[in-house]
Formats: C-alpha cells, sequence, structure tokens
C-alpha cells in the first residue's frame, strides 16, 4: 500500500494540470465585444437544450460492455439511421444544477452515467481523469490519451480562478473515483471497475467567454466527457488545513480569500493572518484528521485568522 501511495504522490507532482487552451498569435488577435453575461447565459442555454433534444450517447455500450471497452462516451446527431434513438434531454441520467459566477446563474447540464464507487472531491482538490472537450458542432477541442491530474483552483482570477472551465469541476463534485487500483508488472495502474463516468454541457460563461483560443471561438458552450479515476484531498499550502475550508465566504472561489492582504490567497499562505507565526502551528489537527481552531482570546476569531493573538513558537 505504500508503495502505491508512493507512486501516486509522484505522478500528482509531476503531471498536475489544468485546462488550457493556447491563444491566437497576438498578432492575429481578434477583437471580441464583451457582450452581456446574463443575456448570453440565456442564449447559451437556449443553445445546449438544442442539443441536448436532437443528440444522444452510445447507451448500449454501457448497457453492455464488450470485454475492453474504455467507458468513453461518444454523442451523435439523430438522423438517419440513428432517428429512433433517445435524445439526451430524455435521459433519466441527465440532471440539471445551478452555478453562480459573476453575478449570474447559469445551468449546466450533468450526464451522470455511472457515479463512482470511491471519494468525492471537494471544489478546491486534484482529480485524476481522462476527458474529451468538443464544440456543439461535434469539434473535439482536446482529449486526453492517458489520465491527467487537474488541480481545480489553480491560481486566476477572482472572476474565473484557477482551472479555465468552472463547471467541469462543479461537474466532477458529483462524482466518485475508483474504490481501489493496482500497480502492474510494467508500472501501468489498473483501477476497479467502478470510477465515475459522466458528461457535462456548459455555457460560455463558466468558460471561456469572450475570450477566443486557438480553437475554440468565443462566446462557446462546451461539452466535457469523463473518467473519473482518483482523488486528492488538496492543502496548496501544507498549513493542515484542507484547500477548501479556506474558502471563507463561501463561494466555492479559494482566490479571493486573503486573510492578511498580502497578495496570497490563505489557500496557499503558511501565515493566514500575517502575525509571523504559522497557520499549522495556530490549529490543532487530531488523528482522525478532525481540526480544532483554538480562539485564544475569545473574539470569535480563530488564531490563525487573529494578527492579535498569536505564540511565539519555534517554527523550525
Amino acid at each position: 500500500m505504500m508503495r502505491l501511495t508512493k507512486l501516486f504522490i509522484l505522478m500528482m507532482f509531476s503531471s498536475i494540470s489544468i485546462i488550457s487552451c493556447k491563444s491566437d498569435d497576438d498578432n492575429d488577435t481578434e477583437t471580441v465585444e464583451i457582450r452581456d453575461r446574463g443575456e448570453q447565459a440565456i442564449e447559451d442555454d437556449e443553445a445546449l437544450i438544442a442539443y441536448l433534444q436532437t443528440h444522444f450517447y452510445n447507451e448500449e455500450d454501457f448497457q453492455n460492455p464488450a470485454e475492453g471497452f474504455d467507458y468513453k462516451i461518444k454523442f451523435d446527431s439523430i438522423e438517419g439511421a440513428n432517428e429512433d434513438r433517445t435524445p439526451l434531454i430524455d435521459s433519466d441520467l441527465l440532471s440539471t444544477k445551478v452555478v453562480t459566477r459573476n453575478e449570474v446563474d447559469y445551468t449546466i447540464y450533468i450526464l451522470k452515467i455511472r457515479e463512482g464507487f470511491g471519494d468525492h472531491p471537494t471544489f478546491a482538490d486534484s482529480t485524476f481523469q481522462n476527458y474529451k472537450g468538443e464544440l456543439l458542432n461535434e469539434f473535439s477541442f482536446d482529449n486526453t490519451v492517458n489520465p491527467v491530474w487537474f488541480d481545480h483552483p489553480g491560481i486566476g482570477a477572482d472572476t474565473n480562478p484557477g482551472i479555465a472551465v468552472v463547471a467541469l469541476t462543479e461537474a466532477l463534485v458529483e462524482f466518485g473515483g475508483a474504490s481501489n487500483f493496482e500497480v502492474n508488472d510494467d508500472n501501468t495502474i489498473k483501477f476497479t471497475d467502478d470510477f465515475g463516468v459522466g458528461a457535462v454541457f456548459l455555457p460560455s460563461g463558466l468558460a471561456y467567454f469572450n475570450n477566443p483560443t486557438s480553437n475554440i471561438p468565443a462566446y462557446s458552450p462546451l461539452i466535457f466527457s469523463f473518467q473519473l479515476y482518483r482523488v486528492n484531498q488538496a492543502d496548496h499550502d501544507q498549513d493542515g488545513i484542507p484547500s477548501y475550508l479556506e474558502d471563507l465566504d463561501n463561494d466555492r472561489i479559494v482566490a479571493n480569500d486573503d486573510s492578511d492582504e498580502d497578495g496570497f490567497p490563505n489557500y496557499y499562505d503558511g501565515d493566514d493572518d500575517g502575525d509571523g507565526t504559522l497557520t499549522k502551528n495556530e490549529i490543532t489537527v487530531n488523528a482522525d484528521g478532525s481540526i480544532i481552531f483554538p480562539d485564544t482570546n475569545g473574539n470569535g476569531i480563530p488564531n490563525y485568522l487573529d494578527e492579535d493573538d498569536f505564540e511565539d513558537v519555534n517554527e523550525n
């Protein structure tokens, strides 16, 4: 078990990734008019619904998986020989979720083919998965060959922090990874056949919005299908507090929580209140992983966030 754990830690630090697409050459940069986000959200939702009404997925492959099936989702149009297929919009496996960003409520559509038996990630964790990104015209702009790690918060602006596609994060939290895995003799990894499989259909306001890339036009709704294999609870600054708990305003964005206003958000700051005492020395982590946040002076602010309450301890 120790060997497996060390192997995954090595893989995580060597291959942490976020979804990003390179912009066109600066000399060819297109000036795109910034549209009203609320109006664009309505237009994108209409486009997503139209897609879901006219497309289906390879349901039969999942109902009767052949030997060696890769559990990848394939979408196609309902026409011709496929005119009797069930539209995605009518699938019992499709659900909706509202995600609020920039004071706009966006609807995303989640196709949950298999939830997965393992742990679910939070919005601030790291996940190990394969994925495929598509436009509504069925053009694939990205597709992994081997699984990659996503560091979901990343480092970015308050309005669209970290991972470029917020809705992918919000979809993945609804899924679990595999319950277990084993390392083969050639050091490849085989996961138990119970990992999460799904897709998310999302508006441009939770993706690249008015920022075109080399293969994604501005204001493009996107589709991501994925297979989620592994989840790592992230503590980016190693201060003993999981990163998701450093979202003090509960807006599901950790990049805008900076208690001491030093330019480093709390989830990347080893001394959250800037009092000279490391955060890890102002909290207590129990053996079961639970955390105690002492408030020595009783002012309602835990020590690790209170610059007026600190201990002179040896931090070496």
